[in-house]
């Protein structure tokens, strides 16, 4: 028998009448026994799902003329690039290793955007030597080492420009990217946007082929992206006004929120994207813009939800009077992310669903470090003991792509769960991959 989550907060959850934890409809006690903890578990059912509501919901929305780009920093490792080939997506990148393991899942290459506020000029050479469809422009240094490069290896170069629109997404401060104080892109306000659009254009080696922006993380609404929209048709009417070019791809960036508490809202992507869809349409046939092929990037909302880590309880620890720590068998190694910004989680006890949630708790790591903390205020029953279970959801999105060795930890598998089946998709490091580099 099974019945809901106590805290659901994604389909892919459920519960078995002894309090066990299912997870893609499988027993999450048994994959701790198969693979053991810390252990990154990936929802492949659920992953493919959301590619495919993106890529319809955008092909419905912008009449056949968009392109879903997979943000691949959320979780960059071969077998999501393998699955993103199979879904028909493009994946954007943000360094030579990430563009090593797209090459290493024979992903098409000309369906790559190279991101990135930095660029060595060893990166951009690597880059068009692998065969990089597209570089996202970030700088102005950065334009002009495209062209060197480009020119010396007698090729054109596609290229896109990022560009700031000014907004603040109202979003957490470590993931505001829209704003115009931003390391990221061009501020349209200040003019930089079009002095940089003016000097691609007079590149000879280079081939601007349209612009992008992107305003930040945890978007539950197209509000952020409306406003985008007002901005960016402006600029581009004006472009074409003074320069007579007008952009073939125009995009939108990603940031689409996902459920990390019960309390967050649930996000209707195809009916964003449809009113996001209507909107730029308006905006294009006001400014007599004729409509662009318009891009969009999820990461964290195709992968999050997918993703679930398990720890194993190694003590609790009360201090009456003050507080309680249940501590695991991972931490900050698999999941740095409240520590850099305080993220929210939701934390539970996988095998113990079924026993009231009494006691409140810190659930913290392994390593040396005081802030060693995956989540603050978590209920857990009070028979919580050592060789339990502990799950904390939606982690598919900047957990593993985040992990380090600190205190020489090594890195969690990763294993993607599939039609009712469970493979490698990752290996678990070993203490000698930890010293492999050591002379």
């Amino acid at each position: 028998m099974i019945s809901e989550i106590p805290a659901m907060i994604c389909s892919n959850l459920s519960v078995r009448s002894d309090g066990q934890l299912l997870f893609a409809g499988q027993d999450t006690a048994a994959l701790a026994a198969t693979y053991g903890t810390p252990l990154y578990l990936m929802d492949e059912d659920r992953i493919r799902e959301r590619c495919h509501t993106y890529i319809t919901a955008a092909a419905a929305a912008f009449d056949g003329k968009a392109r879903i780009l997979y943000a691949s920093k959320a979780a960059s490792f071969k077998r999501m690039y393998e699955i993103m080939r199979e879904e028909g997506m493009c994946v954007d990148v943000v360094s030579p290793g990430e563009i090593a393991t797209v090459r290493r899942a024979d992903f098409p290459m000309e369906c790559v955007y190279f991101h990135s506020s930095h660029k060595s000029d060893e990166d951009i050479c690597y880059a068009m030597e692998q065969g990089v469809g597209y570089f996202v422009v970030d700088n102005t240094e950065e334009l002009l080492a495209l062209e060197q490069i480009a020119a010396e290896k007698e090729l054109r170069q596609r290229i896109l420009i990022r560009l700031t629109p000014g907004i603040d997404p109202h979003t957490y401060e470590a993931v505001a990217t829209g704003k115009v104080d931003s390391k990221f892109g061009f501020a349209i306000e200040t003019g930089q946007a079009e002095e940089v659009t003016r000097l691609a254009l007079a590149q000879p080696h280079l081939e601007l082929v349209g612009f992008h922006s992107h305003v930040g993380s945890q978007v539950f609404d197209s509000d952020v992206f409306l406003q985008m929209i007002d901005i960016l048709m402006e600029y581009i009417a004006m472009i074409r006004d003074k320069y007579d070019y007008l952009p073939q791809q125009l995009d939108l960036g990603g940031g689409y929120g996902v459920r990390y508490l019960p309390t967050d809202p649930e996000l209707d992507i195809a009916a964003n994207l449809a009113q996001v869809g209507a909107y730029t349409k308006q905006k294009a046939a006001e400014w007599g813009v004729p409509m662009p092929e318009v891009l969009f990037e999820p990461g964290r909302s195709i992968v999050a939800d997918a993703g679930l880590t398990l720890y194993t309880v190694s003590s609790l620890k009360r201090i009456p009077g003050y507080k309680n720590y249940v501590s695991v068998d991972g931490g900050m190694t698999d999941n740095p992310r409240f520590a850099l910004y305080q993220a929210p989680y939701t934390v539970l006890a996988a095998g113990k669903l079924n026993e009231p949630a009494t006691m409140t708790c810190s659930v913290v790591g392994r390593c040396c470090e005081s802030g060693d903390i995956i989540q603050e205020n978590v209920p857990m029953p009070e028979s919580i003991k050592r060789g339990d279970l502990v799950a904390c959801l939606t982690t598919g999105a900047y957990n593993y792509s985040m992990a380090s060795n600190y205190n020489r930890v090594p890195r969690p598998p990763v294993v993607m769960l599939h039609g009712g089946a469970a493979y490698m998709a990752v290996q678990r490091e070993t203490l000698e991959d930890i010293t492999a580099l050591d002379l």
